[in-house]
């Protein structure tokens, strides 16, 4: 079973607080078994939230062997890149040559 994600967490908790709130405001019960069902049903409706939220999408296995072998092809040419934007040092006679 995967583990929950903190969207998930975040969502889930908030729903069961929300809801036991706003079910015991709205019954305005005060017994011990009214308190029970309506955080019975709270704690369903929560699960019930956390289920639904998306799952973050899992990358493929050949996706991620294709990445991983397409790192090294792409680094070279980035080398290559880097390298010609660095420009060429300049002779010492050029530099030491003053104009007055």
């Amino acid at each position: 079973m995967p583990r929950p994600t903190a969207a998930q967490l975040a969502y889930g908790s908030a729903t069961v607080i929300v809801s036991t709130v706003a079910m015991l405001l709205l019954s305005q019960t005060s017994s011990g078994p009214g308190v029970a069902v309506i955080a019975a049903a709270a704690l369903a409706l929560g699960l019930l939230v956390a289920l639904t939220v998306p799952m973050p999408k899992r990358r493929r296995k050949s996706a991620a062997r294709s990445a991983a072998r397409g790192t090294a092809a792409a680094q070279a040419p980035a080398d290559t890149t880097a390298a010609a934007r660095v420009p060429e040092p300049r002779a010492a006679a050029a530099e030491s040559a003053v104009r007055r």
